[in-house]
């Protein structure tokens, strides 16, 4: 279920739970598109022969794979329904806490935690973390910092 505030109400809301998204899996295609893209082609991530020598016995998803796809999962849970456009500002306290094997479904798990006004936007900080179907711990935890206007 998808939150949805206008620009005022994100600007004065307290610390809510925003839920989960669906799940997604992180097929091999994904992991070598987003190699391409950033020039990371460790053996971890896109050889599945070498991989299954390795430490995780398969490839595994790039952190900043699951990192990359923030954006798409807090639009899942939040909407601003008022605001002409939104910038990533930035995050903080990442962690990549557990590997994520070809194949794998993750989900967002989030947490609005507090906003303020930023001139004509409103700047605001949400709490993530990426859960692996599955496994007891997350991939990534940490919290993400969007502005909207």
């Amino acid at each position: 279920m998808t939150t949805r505030l206008t620009l005022a109400e994100l600007e004065s809301s307290e610390e809510r739970e925003l839920g989960t998204t669906e799940w997604e899996t992180i097929d091999q295609n994904q992991i070598d598109l987003f190699a391409e893209a950033t020039h990371d082609h460790q053996w971890i991530h896109v050889d599945p022969d070498m991989a299954t020598q390795g430490p995780f016995g398969t490839t595994v998803a790039h952190g900043y794979l699951s990192l990359s796809m923030l954006p798409y999962f807090v639009s899942q849970v939040l909407n601003v329904t008022d605001a002409r456009m939104g910038i990533n500002y930035g995050t903080e306290k990442i962690r990549f806490t557990a590997p994520v094997p070809v194949n794998s479904q993750v989900r967002l798990k989030a947490t609005l935690r507090d906003s303020e006004r930023r001139g004509e936007g409103v700047l605001y900080r949400v709490g993530v973390e990426i859960e692996i179907k599955d496994s007891e711990k997350p991939a990534l935890v940490g919290e993400v910092v969007y502005l909207v206007f």
